[in-house]
């Protein structure tokens, strides 16, 4: 794979077939959707709900989600979305931001779990693996549309990378760090670990939303570090906040909160004399 991504300069088109385009981003957006719903389907019987329920949170989980990530993502470009407002629904043409579809899929999880009065960890435990699953999945989508890519390497998975779509600051450069890939190893990493930690806690001698609760920030803590340490090869514009960069501000944030929700003492129950 890694001689194959050092030699070939992918094209963001599958097929053109008269005025209707089918892009690889989409294809790919698709694919970690169908993916993360599998999964989530599968877990929502261990956690005691049934598939009909699942499948009815993914609909507005996919939905919110995707919105989110969009809103952020023309929130952060917002130069260049207010010269070219057309653009701001091609979403087929890459532009999701993945801090804003987390807040957007957990704010629809905690729309449906106050609604319907189903307890809000659950459902956010049993969507956590599959966030991290499409995520990996939906990573492959920018390396088609050659975006998000790192800075200049010589490192032999190197990516070539058009003209076009180079910094001015590196367009002499010939290959650069694939991070799509870092973030797609990563991404499965922490599924597999999501995964582990539903079978070790989630069980039938402990209780379901603690289980749960380890689960979904256990995914926080794991994406804010991973997204983090990737934000120091990446070359995209974004904002910056005392010379860090947008991303690692936000992921710092949900670090530190993910943290503080994992090890905050319970309340114990006052006895009744």
């Amino acid at each position: 794979m890694f001689n194959f991504l050092h030699t070939f300069l992918p094209s963001p088109l599958i097929i053109s077939l008269g005025a209707v385009n089918i892009y690889w981003y989409g294809l790919f957006v698709v694919l970690g959707t169908i993916a993360g719903l599998t999964i989530s389907l599968k877990l929502a019987k261990k956690f005691g709900l049934s598939s009909e329920t699942a499948f009815d949170v993914a609909f507005w989980l996919i939905i919110w989600g995707l919105i989110g990530a969009r809103i952020y993502h023309v929130f952060l470009e917002w130069g260049y979305y207010s010269a070219n407002p057309v653009n701001i629904f091609k979403i087929w043409q890459g532009g999701l931001a993945i801090h804003g579809g987390i807040i957007g899929a957990l704010l629809a999880i905690f729309i449906y779990s106050f609604r319907h009065k189903i307890n809000f960890w659950v459902l956010a435990g049993i969507f956590a693996p599959a966030l991290a699953l499409g995520q990996a999945i939906g990573r492959w989508g920018n390396y088609f549309n050659q975006e998000l890519f790192g800075k200049p390497t010589d490192l032999p998975w190197g990516i070539p990378i058009d003209l076009m779509n180079r910094p001015h600051l590196y367009i002499s450069a010939d290959y650069f760090h694939p991070t799509f890939l870092y973030e797609f190893l990563g991404n499965l990493i922490v599924f597999a670990i999501l995964i582990f930690l539903i079978k070790k806690f989630v069980t039938a001698r402990e209780e379901k939303v603690t289980g749960a609760k380890i689960v979904l920030l256990a995914y926080l803590i794991m994406y804010s570090i991973l997204r983090f340490t990737l934000e120091f090869l990446r070359t995209d514009t974004t904002a910056y906040f005392f010379g860090w960069r947008w991303p690692q501000v936000i992921s710092i944030i949900i670090f530190i909160t993910a943290i503080i929700l994992l090890f905050w003492p319970k309340r114990k129950k006052r006895e009744i004399s």
